[in-house]
């Protein structure tokens, strides 16, 4: 089985040494989509240690290259020390006969802020598998959400006024962009943020149209109208080129932003007639009031360069669009919801 080893870094264990201890208030450490296992040397070899492992390598869906969808660090429960206590994402692996079956439970900022641990109980290793393999995208979704629920925070704090100002004049909606995305393009019913960097360039678009087929929340149909879309309003530096949409590399899935029914679409773009390309992410919902679909779109170039933290971050934003009338909802929900009761630190 293949094994990834990681160890903290100096900085982090003179931190740790410094504070003397958890008592009082810590900042996390890690990076995003770091996380931490904690279980028996045993069952981190075995078929049990396995399972979780290979979920937690799975590829994150969407990218033109594989990249795992989390970076995994792993100790046993004797060497879980005030060290690794600090971090930011923690699973815990309790394997005990007391139990009856394969379940979750989960803390908020226990040794550190921000964190979460999320405990997945279960009475023995052939339970456990199984019900990790089962619950694979639960796993996932619950520190992924967590990472993007941290994006928000800092975006609410600092997020670019002018797009904000522009999405409610254009569609009377709210969302929270990366202020960096500074340079802009306004057409007919749409709207573009970009960094226009060149390298790890990061763009934000956003567009409406009449809901008048039922079947719009198809993939063909999304296909279709977003190539349109930006065959008119994203054109290539020569004549005939355009953006456009690896329909074979789209995978398209309903989810729920803002209690409210969501089509999610994930895949690669790429520059007809050029060979510019890279991954996106867009949310398209029906604003019932105005009886108008609202698409909202990220998406990234950044050739030769890992992808998956730069699309995470940006995909943050896409839950942070209220559309006309809608309530605000500053976090994204878990998925998870069976919280642990309070821990003493």
């Amino acid at each position: 089985m293949k094994k990834y080893f990681f160890y903290l870094s100096m900085a982090l264990v003179a931190l740790v040494v410094a504070s003397c201890g958890l008592k009082g208030n810590h900042t996390s450490s890690g990076r995003p989509y770091e996380l931490l296992v904690v279980v028996d040397a045993g069952v981190w070899d075995r078929a049990a240690g396995r399972a979780l492992h290979d979920v937690l390598d799975s590829d994150m869906p969407g990218l033109p290259q594989s990249e795992p969808s989390f970076r995994i660090m792993y100790t046993s429960p004797k060497d879980y020390d005030s060290t690794l206590k600090l971090i930011r994402n923690i699973i815990i692996v309790d394997i005990k006969d007391i139990y009856t079956k394969g379940t979750f439970k989960y803390a908020k900022d226990v040794y550190a802020s921000p964190q979460l641990i999320l405990t997945i109980q279960a009475p023995d290793e052939e339970v456990f598998e199984k019900f990790v393999e089962e619950n694979k995208q639960t796993i996932i979704d619950f520190f992924t959400r967590a990472e993007m629920n941290r994006q928000i925070t800092l975006l609410e704090e600092k997020h670019s006024n002018f797009i904000s100002q522009k999405i409610d004049s254009l569609f009377g909606c709210d969302i929270w962009i990366p202020s960096e995305l500074n340079n802009s393009k306004t057409g007919e019913d749409f709207f573009w943020a970009s960094t226009n960097t060149g390298s790890a360039d990061r763009n934000f678009v956003m567009y409406s149209y009449p809901y008048t087929d039922k079947d719009t929340f198809t993939k063909e149909y999304f296909v279709h109208k977003r190539d349109s879309v930006m065959q008119v309003n994203i054109p290539g530096f020569k004549e005939g080129v355009y953006m456009s949409t690896d329909s074979l590399l789209t995978d398209v899935r309903p989810i729920s932003v803002h209690n409210d029914y969501t089509m999610e679409a994930r895949g690669l773009w790429r520059m007809k007639g050029d060979f510019m390309g890279g991954p996106f992410v867009s949310h398209t919902r029906l604003d019932q009031k105005n009886q108008r679909i609202i698409t909202a779109e990220i998406f990234v170039y950044s050739p030769d360069k890992m992808k998956r933290n730069l699309v995470r971050q940006m995909e943050s934003s896409l839950y942070t669009l209220r559309l006309p009338q809608e309530a605000p909802q500053s976090q994204i929900p878990l998925g998870v919801t069976k919280e642990a009761e309070p821990t003493k630190k």
